[in-house]
């Protein structure tokens, strides 16, 4: 068996494990983030569960960290109660960002991980399986449900050889996104072995672990081998390692290859990150904006890097560099050993421990401008300026494109021999005094609910019958930043359905609200991958808060697609893509008997304005049907716990 079915063995409770059948699995740990985790917790208050039902879950307060009205500060009370009343450890604000946070500190090898960030495979980097999901699947999980979704194929990434000097585990990454493109690694999970793997550490999988979401990947995992007990000797949590590998004779669906010496610095070009080239061949782009940070690339190492190419520089007047720190552990180190002085003296700008600029949570880019950045996605407006242009690289090449003020390799600005012997600590500082512990019952815990915490809305059970306008038609991978936008103002929005609601669409098509408010009953029609990036269910929740029934699409990217299905909005497909031509904006449809349809897998919409039949499919479990015909997720789990009780 390879690793990740050893894993998926080990947990199953339903399914077998062959591709495509759905299965299910027992869910170890999750993880929330407070731009997603209130919405989660709602879920989990409907359900009616007095304490979470899991081995650990923890509450991040990791990414709406600008306090400029009350409503962020309002979600963050909010959490503190809720982890409070239902036995869940929570990260106070300033800690960090989760992923750095949860690998070092949380993840197991060989455990199975939940969580409402789609990067929570990052906690592959020692051999856990990490899965993103939408929040009403996690709260699903800590009430003790087990996770449900299809069999992937396994893919086997292959490494060879070890990283030059001056090269990066953000350019592996980016080169095998080169390769599989976004949506390539849909329904996949990616297996790193190999003898190159063994001269990577732990922060440098995370890297690639991370980037691996981008791809569409369900996740990606490397083996529990000696690395990983190194790392989790340094972060004093030895006792936890457990040696995990796959078998000699494992199958795999396929083998990518990639052998690490041929590898040279790369960078994606916006606005997608699979837009990838070798820096050297970019040409001369001139940058306003240099963001080192994000859960992608906020390793020790990556610091320590990055400031010895800045070191007695300053960096030019038109340049806003920007430093973040992953987390309050490797801040601290930072300080200790004079790096964070370099950083300053260099002109950067220093921000808390948090997400921030990944998610346009502040340090917004001017009109037109220019960011280079080290995380993990450039899609159009999350940078928080709508017309910027979004690079990513490495930390290496984001130091150096700060010094000169155009994006260039790390050999140009410095000796990159200087860079070859940087590693991980050998001990890390440990401190987990920003850990607040639930006590052992919450009866005694009030919730906060402050003017910004609405309750979820209910959906009703589908109808049999759908006449519905298409309010919108986009083409393909149409991200979840570009369906409900992320940014310091939007964000803020998250806990008020009502309100977040009327900023859908708002980036991309700014009269998409006037269009849809104007209709009892609307359908999306979209391209290829829809929904990719970010697990943020809002994608799914307030469109079927204004109306959507149905979104027929080329393909879907597989978090939005379920997270469609769990809040009872039908996720449809053309049998033939070709019929995406057939019908436009504004164009009215009708679907027939939609209940009996839905039963069979395929279903006929009728476009009343061209007077033709289009033929889609409805690919779902009998699980799935009846969620969508229940009118979503949480209808189910409420009627099974009240016939249970």
């Amino acid at each position: 068996m390879n690793l990740s079915e050893k894993i998926i063995k080990q947990h199953l409770v339903m399914g077998e494990m062959r591709k495509g059948w759905e299965i299910a699995l027992r869910v170890d740990q999750t993880l929330t983030q407070d731009a997603l985790g209130t919405i989660s917790y709602m879920a989990f208050e409907k359900m009616n569960i007095p304490k979470v039902k899991t081995d650990l879950s923890v509450s991040y307060l990791d990414h709406n960290m600008l306090y400029v009205d009350n409503k962020n500060p309002d979600d963050h009370a909010y959490l503190i109660s809720i982890a409070q009343k239902y036995g869940i450890l929570l990260s106070r604000a300033g800690n960090g960002i989760c992923h750095q946070i949860h690998c070092g500190r949380f993840a197991v090898p060989g455990g199975v991980l939940l969580g409402t960030d789609s990067h929570t495979p990052s906690c592959g980097a020692i051999g856990m399986l990490g899965i993103g999901a939408g929040g009403t699947d996690v709260a699903a999980a800590m009430a003790g449900y087990p996770f449900h979704f299809n069999m992937p194929e396994i893919i086997r990434v292959w490494l060879t050889g070890k990283l030059p000097a001056g090269v990066t585990s953000k350019d592996l990454a980016l080169e095998l996104l080169s390769r599989l493109t976004v949506g390539g690694g849909c329904n996949k999970i990616l297996e790193y072995n190999g003898p190159g793997v063994e001269t990577l550490n732990v922060p440098q999988r995370l890297t690639i672990a991370n980037m691996g979401t981008e791809t569409g990947a369900t996740s990606s995992i490397f083996p529990s081998d000696l690395q990983v007990l190194r790392f989790l000797r340094a972060q004093k949590r030895e006792k936890e390692f457990l040696p995990l590998v796959a078998d000699d004779d494992a199958y795999y669906t396929d083998t990518i290859e990639i052998n690490m010496d041929n590898l040279v610095p790369l960078v994606a070009k916006p606005s997608q990150p699979d837009n990838v080239v070798p820096v050297d061949t970019l040409g001369e782009v001139r940058v306003d904006q240099v963001f080192i940070g994000s859960c992608t690339n906020s390793s020790y190492s990556d610091f320590k890097k990055a400031a010895i190419i800045l070191k007695d520089k300053l960096v030019p007047p038109h340049v806003s560099l920007v430093v973040a720190p992953g987390s309050r552990q490797i801040y601290k180190m930072l300080l200790r050993d004079g790096i964070m002085e370099i950083f300053l003296s260099s002109g950067a700008r220093i921000l808390e421990c948090c997400c921030g600029p990944c998610v346009g949570m502040g340090q917004a880019v001017k009109t037109q401008g220019v960011s280079l950045r080290t995380s993990n996605r450039n899609f159009t407006g999350r940078a928080g300026t709508v017309d910027a242009r979004v690079y990513i690289a490495s930390p290496e090449v984001a130091a150096a494109t700060a010094v000169r003020g155009f994006i260039c390799s790390p050999g140009e600005v410095v000796d990159i021999d200087k860079l070859k012997d940087i590693d991980e600590p050998e001990e890390y500082w440990v401190d987990d005094g920003m850990f607040v512990k639930p006590p052992p019952t919450g009866d005694c815990v009030t919730i906060v609910r402050g003017p910004n915490i609405r309750s979820i809305p209910d959906n009703t059970p589908l109808p049999d019958i759908i006449e519905a306008k298409v309010v919108v038609k986009v083409g393909d991978n149409v991200s979840t930043d570009e369906i409900a936008p992320t940014g310091a103002a939007i964000g803020a929005l998250r806990s008020n359905i009502p309100l977040a609601a009327k900023t859908v669409f708002s980036r991309v098509d700014p009269d998409f609200i006037k269009r849809i408010e104007t209709c009892k009953n609307s359908i999306i029609i979209a391209g290829g991958n829809y929904g990719q990036g970010s697990s943020r269910e809002h994608a799914a929740l307030l469109p079927m808060y204004l109306g959507v029934k149905a979104v027929i699409a080329k393909s879907f990217a597989r978090i939005h697609r379920q997270n469609l299905i769990n809040f009872g909005i039908l996720p449809l497909e053309f049998e033939k893509e070709e019929a995406y031509d057939e019908i436009a904006q504004n164009d009215v449809l009708f679907i027939k008997q939609v209940r009996t349809q839905v039963s069979v897998n395929r279903i006929v919409v009728r476009s009343l304005t061209r007077n033709r039949d289009i033929e889609t499919l409805c690919r779902l479990t009998e699980r799935e049907k009846d969620i969508v015909l229940a009118g979503g997720l949480l209808n189910i789990v409420r009627e099974t716990n009240r016939l249970n009780s």
